[in-house]
């Protein structure tokens, strides 16, 4: 292995491509039923919820990539802030959104593949699809990028053909019957409990900003990543709502649905007929796949952080591949943890996602807290203790708000991976005798990338 680094050859936009396709702003049609449910119809309010949630988290991400320029992100930072055995905990439960998202992706894949050939047996999808995603990521980050840039293009463009639908078809009379409504946004029948509920369960879109950090080895210049995180957060975000505006805008209910726990086929026929939902289930199936892409990347460097710091075993885990410089063996093992798509929903997928994303952000931003505050002592101008206190402790809190209206089995499922990870843990540590390994920062720039 000896000093083989990742490559450094991601610029600014394939970065944020590279979130965005994490995102998949499609996914604002997948779940669009499971939401408008869960917050009787105002889906763009539970997407403007979590927007500003994620919002004062983006800003906390952006400083902290800043200080320590490693993949890694909330593991890393918690880690290196305030305690190792603290991070490992805080990775640990990352790992738990980190590691399905994947899964989602090739769940999704096989709900589509299902839909348009239903004699085909569910499982030769999910195989075909993970191995390939798996294979590309192997091969190359860059090929990664540059497959997966292209399948954003093509969704965002979908996504503009739904809108000038949708535009025609309000005009005509569907839905509310007008382009212009506050309904979707507010109603006589809206309950706070119910759009925060809604808001846990669309703050799963947004991973995908904080994932960015993972390229922190591999882009070209590390002082892009607070841009890059911030643009991906905007962007992600302003799809989110407006998609969602237009679709609760044509659907006030989903009474018309047969299937909620995936409307988007439905949504595409109602709105353009069967030409278009065959376009767009191609468009939403390309941004399954970029999300697929992206997100596998992204775990498979959380994982190569932890076993380079040696709190997983170190010599599978810490593995880059000589030739392809990708982390190869946690590639090979997201596929194959992403191969039991073949069997779950969507919506115990998503609720699981949530509990570890949410644990994550909120150690970002008591991480800023502990860094800049306690370490660097910089809370002697208001405008030090605004950015370094202020801020963070609203992101922390409106995520903990969000953490604490989590589906119930979610809860107890996060919980009990929390437990596991903290008996690994002990063993790794024979009950804290001994400390995590080390990790200097600088090594990563120091070595010489290709």
């Amino acid at each position: 292995m000896g000093n083989t680094t990742l490559k450094r050859s991601l610029g600014l936009w394939a970065i944020v491509g590279l979130g965005l396709g994490y995102m998949t702003p499609t996914i604002v049609f997948d779940t669009f039923g499971i939401v408008s449910e869960e917050t009787n119809g105002v889906v763009p309010l539970a997407y403007l919820t979590a927007l500003m949630v994620m919002l004062f988290t983006a800003i906390s991400y952006g400083k902290m990539v800043q200080v320590f320029p490693s993949a890694g992100s909330a593991y890393t930072y918690t880690r290196e802030t305030m305690n190792p055995h603290l991070g490992f905990l805080v990775g640990w439960a990352a790992l738990l959104d980190y590691i399905l998202l994947p899964m989602v992706n090739a769940l999704i894949i096989r709900i589509y593949m299902v839909s348009v050939f239903p004699s085909v047996p569910a499982w030769i999808w999910v195989v075909t699809y993970v191995a390939a995603v798996t294979a590309i990521n192997v091969w190359s980050m860059g090929k990664t990028s540059n497959l997966n840039s292209l399948l954003v293009v093509f969704e965002i463009v979908l996504i503009g053909a739904f809108i000038v639908l949708a535009f025609i078809k309000l005009s005509q009379g569907m839905g509310q019957g007008t382009i212009f409504t506050t309904d979707p946004l507010f109603h006589s029948n809206v309950q706070l409990g119910a759009v925060l509920t809604g808001a846990t369960v669309v703050c799963f879109s947004f991973i995908g900003f904080d994932a960015v950090t993972m390229y922190a080895e591999e882009a070209v210049d590390k002082k892009t990543l607070p841009r890059a995180i911030m643009l991906t957060v905007f962007i992600g975000g302003a799809i989110f709502f407006v998609a969602g505006y237009f679709a609760q805008a044509l659907f006030p209910d989903i009474s018309g649905f047969k299937v909620t726990d995936d409307t988007l086929p439905e949504i595409g026929l109602y709105v353009g007929g069967t030409l278009f939902q065959l376009i767009f289930l191609a468009g939403a199936f390309a941004a399954t796949v970029a999300s697929g892409l992206a997100s596998h990347a992204s775990v498979s460097r959380l994982l190569y952080v932890m076993g380079r710091n040696g709190v997983l075993p170190k010599r599978l885990f810490g593995y880059v591949h000589p030739k392809f410089r990708t982390p190869a063996f946690n590639v090979i093992l997201v596929g194959v943890v992403s191969l039991l798509a073949i069997a779950p929903s969507l919506e115990l997928i998503s609720s699981f996602i949530n509990f570890g994303a949410l644990i994550a952000f909120t150690f970002v931003n008591l991480s800023v807290i502990a860094y800049f505050i306690f370490r660097q002592k910089r809370y002697k101008t208001g405008k030090d203790l605004f950015s370094y206190l202020v801020m963070p402790i609203l992101g922390a809190a409106s995520t903990g708000i969000l953490w604490a209206n989590l589906q119930a089995d979610a809860l107890i499922g996060g919980i009990v991976w929390v437990i596991i990870g903290f008996f690994y843990l002990l063993f790794q540590t024979k009950f804290f005798k001994i400390k995590t390994a080390d990790f200097a920062f600088e090594d990563a720039d120091r070595n010489t990338s290709l």
